[in-house]
């Protein structure tokens, strides 16, 4: 039933994730602070997980069946803590046609074009309330152009906010936060933070070079997605052939955008950054207007 076998993987991660919940759910409290730390840390990476698997689902949806692609939108609806719908009008008809120029409501130089922690830090909260009103408007102009999409969309709404609710219903506000919002919004923050680094000081206008790219193996653990030039240049190739495409045009691509690893990029740029300047990245986009003023 699934359109590529390599996406058990995926079905495979949303069990472990939904296995983890509902052991965190019925056991946590009783835990000692030993098993609970690694368990709950396990499942915050396991949220990180589910925002680019809604992020793959999106462009290439996994089932032939399309009852099993509306239960899997709302299978990830519940940890990604946002109806996943929303990946349409912000990601796959916006940030994919204009890729961090002014339309896009994702730019990551739409306040500054410093790059350091507090940027970084920010941009997710900043992104995340410029998108709201476009996913709102896209939602409502849906009822009158695809009734059908609009009632699926609509589940999506509906399904997550009952899990909330009877989260805090059944477990109290404690559990809820705990196990259900602050996953949610783990998963949230780090899908933008991810397109943030991946898309900041990057030259926007540049077929190559408009994306920094993370060959590490993170890769490995989140279905490639730290391969972002190829992704754009095509965005329904399947996550487990991105490898073999990028290795096909990574000499095209700038050295400085291909980075062996997210961490050491982190830390070295946000870090070491702030006390030693070479550690910066430097601004392609600001060179580009520099030397052309466009």
């Amino acid at each position: 039933m699934l359109k590529n076998n390599k996406d058990i993987k995926a079905i495979l991660y949303m069990i472990t994730t939904t296995a983890l919940f509902i052991i965190l759910w019925t056991k946590g409290e009783a835990m000692t602070t030993w098993a609970f730390a690694p368990l709950y840390v396990w499942f915050l990476f396991m949220a990180v997980s589910v925002a680019v698997m809604a992020h793959n689902h999106n462009h290439l949806p996994m089932w032939k069946k399309k009852f099993m692609n509306v239960l899997t939108d709302n299978w990830l609806t519940v940890f990604y803590g946002f109806p996943v719908f929303a990946w349409i009008p912000t990601h796959n008809a916006n940030h994919h046609k204009y890729v961090n120029t002014d339309p896009d409501y994702t730019k990551t130089w739409r306040f500054t074009e410093r790059n350091n922690l507090f940027t970084v830090l920010t941009y997710p909260s900043v992104s995340g309330f410029f998108q709201q009103s476009v996913v709102m408007t896209h939602f409502k102009e849906t009822f009158g152009r695809n009734k059908e999409k609009f009632i699926l969309y609509s589940l999506q709404f509906i399904v997550l906010i009952s899990w909330i609710v009877g989260a805090f219903y059944f477990g109290g506000w404690e559990k809820a936060v705990v196990y259900v919002v602050l996953p949610q919004q783990f998963s949230l923050f780090s899908v933008l933070l991810f397109n943030y680094v991946q898309h900041v000081h990057a030259d926007e206008e540049s077929k190559y070079n408009s994306s920094r790219n993370f060959t590490g193996i993170l890769n490995a653990m989140l279905f490639n997605n730290g391969l972002h030039t190829i992704h754009h240049l095509h965005p329904t190739l399947h996550w487990s052939e991105s490898p073999e495409e990028h290795a096909k045009i990574e000499h095209l691509i700038d050295d400085s955008l291909i980075e062996s690893s997210f961490w050491g990029y982190l830390f070295k740029s946000y870090i070491l950054g702030m006390f030693i300047p070479k550690y910066k990245t430097q601004s392609m986009r600001v060179a580009r207007i520099a030397a052309t003023g466009k």
